[in-house]
């Protein structure tokens, strides 16, 4: 994607600072600020607007911002993931447009599933996940997954703003790989 323009490696460049600044404040604070999201949207806008027609540019990014708030909106309805995260995906969107941003989606889910896994095993939760896991899939909620927590230990959350990264900056700098 950064590849096909002279100066598309600047922006690739751009785009992973930020993503990367996501990942660190995510990590640290379990937040994403809004400021850096719009920071996002706003360089976003400007690289499809230099590297595409004008038209063409703005379809692209609201696909994109549309297409990556859509798919990970459910999971914040259920309770299994945090508002910040749907919307700094929906703002790598905006970069990404609509075809990147769903594989990108695909990429993060897998990324996703394996940190909840590394996660699961190194704090020895396996066990009760794959117990919530059980009543989920026995009740067809995904409420579930993100509201059991027995109280007896402190509730952990996984940063998810990182795999979320993950999966854009593979969509973005290794198509072929999505």
């Amino acid at each position: 994607m950064f590849t096909s323009t002279p100066t598309g490696p600047l922006w690739g460049a751009l785009f992973t600072l930020l993503l990367l600044a996501a990942c660190v404040t995510d990590v640290r604070t379990r937040r994403i600020p809004n400021a850096l999201v719009l920071t996002i949207v706003a360089t976003g806008l400007a690289f499809s607007v230099a590297t595409r027609p004008v038209a063409q540019a703005l379809m692209a990014s609201v696909g994109g911002l549309g297409l990556g708030f859509a798919i990970w909106i459910a999971f914040w309805l259920a309770g299994v993931m945090g508002a910040a995260d749907v919307k700094f995906f929906a703002a790598a969107g905006v970069w990404l447009g609509p075809a990147a941003t769903w594989r990108a989606a695909l990429a993060a889910a897998i990324i996703g599933g394996l940190l909840a896994v590394i996660a699961l095993l190194s704090s020895r939760g396996l066990g009760a996940a794959l117990r919530r896991l059980a009543l989920s899939l026995s009740s067809g909620s995904l409420a579930v997954l993100g509201n059991v927590h027995d109280g007896t230990t402190p509730r952990r959350h996984l940063p998810y703003g990182v795999a979320l990264a993950l999966g854009a900056l593979t969509a973005a700098w290794f198509p072929q790989l999505t």
